[in-house]
């Protein structure tokens, strides 16, 4: 909850203050500082996730083992990786975006300083960015995807072969809120990433952008 709450502080404000004033304009450390922040949330989001999705896989596939193996030391440590990994990362892209020349009087085809976006419009080499950029997407994203596409594997398995009907609706509607929010954020964080390679429609690139910070922050229980 704190994480979605620091998430969507980082862009919804500035976005309602360019609505009433009607202006959209933000300085450029405005623009770094919103970028950094909301990677660092964004990453952040993306980690804790994956860590329910393990908290859910012990309490389903091992209830009796639950409190034994999900220990507070265990999920504090879990918390501070989780963090660490979020800070650097994002710390990384932010220095590497600080590198770039840009024109003067840009125009971001967001309603936030999108770090994809910032890096598309830099007037400067961007191929090491981009590299890092999609390479972080693919094993910061990708692999916390791949942890909880098993740990849920693991769970219906587990679900299947209990034969209590009511069991199986318990187990269930554990999971439904959090399979939920994984299927927004992922789905929307990813192709806005992903479709900016094959595809330049700032439109519909804005439009998922809403989606996994404004929209899957307030779905999460």
């Amino acid at each position: 909850s704190f994480v979605d709450i620091c998430f969507t502080s980082t862009t919804i404000p500035k976005m309602l203050v360019n609505i009433q004033m009607q202006s959209k304009v933000i300085t450029y450390e405005g623009c770094i500082t919103q970028m950094y922040f909301s990677t660092l949330f964004a990453f952040l989001d993306d980690f804790l996730l994956t860590v329910m999705a393990y908290d859910r896989f012990v309490a389903i596939c091992h209830p009796l083992h639950y409190t034994v193996i999900m220990h507070p030391r265990l999920c504090g440590l879990l918390v501070l990786v989780s963090w660490i990994m979020s800070v650097l990362n994002a710390l990384l892209q932010s220095l590497m975006a600080l590198q770039l020349s840009f024109c003067t009087d840009l125009k971001i085809p967001q309603f936030f300083c999108e770090l994809n976006d910032v890096v598309q419009l830099a007037c400067s080499d961007t191929f090491l960015n981009i590299m890092v950029l999609y390479s972080s997407v693919g094993l910061l994203g990708g692999g916390p995807l791949t942890g909880i596409l098993y740990s849920y594997y693991r769970i219906v398995s587990s679900i299947r072969a209990m034969s209590s009907a009511q069991g199986k609706h318990k187990a269930f509607s554990t999971c439904a809120s959090h399979l939920s929010v994984v299927s927004l954020f992922y789905c929307t964080g990813l192709g806005v990433n992903l479709s900016s390679a094959v595809t330049h429609s700032s439109q519909s690139s804005a439009t998922a952008s809403v989606m996994y910070t404004v929209v899957t922050p307030m779905l999460n229980p």
